[in-house]
């Protein structure tokens, strides 16, 4: 009896070889980016440590004041001073920014060396209101 040795052809198992390479390839090309950076994530942290007050602008205009107690995905607790606490819609959110920001936009000679703050006439009307 006579056994005979079954061998590969060596140039289908290269093919085979650089076919999968090339899959492999052509899977890592077309991966598409993460969709969560933690960058809001960060955000939000380092405003609810420092206790940083915000200035909430919500998608029909309004506009509320407070610190971040906490988030979600979703959501975010806005605590506010003399004023209901809000727990606010995320997708209802236009934008937000810290408060201090804007005192210093309305403000610019606030720190000057007289110590006190200039009275301008858009201050004053904000005042009546």
């Amino acid at each position: 009896m006579q056994r005979k040795l079954i061998r590969p052809n060596l140039s289908e198992v290269k093919e085979k070889m650089t076919k999968e390479a090339r899959e492999k390839e052509a899977a890592k090309k077309r991966m598409t980016p993460p969709t969560d950076t933690h960058a809001e994530n960060y955000y939000f942290l380092k405003q609810m440590n420092k206790k940083t007050r915000m200035v909430v602008a919500l998608a029909d205009g309004e506009r509320v004041t407070g610190y971040i107690e906490w988030y979600d995905r979703n959501c975010f607790k806005l605590n506010r001073e003399k004023a209901p606490n809000l727990l606010i819609y995320k997708r209802q959110v236009k934008y937000l920014y810290k408060l201090e920001q804007e005192e210093k936009s309305e403000n610019p000679g606030a720190s000057g060396s007289s110590g006190k703050a200039e009275k301008t006439p858009a201050a004053e009307a904000r005042k009546s209101k």
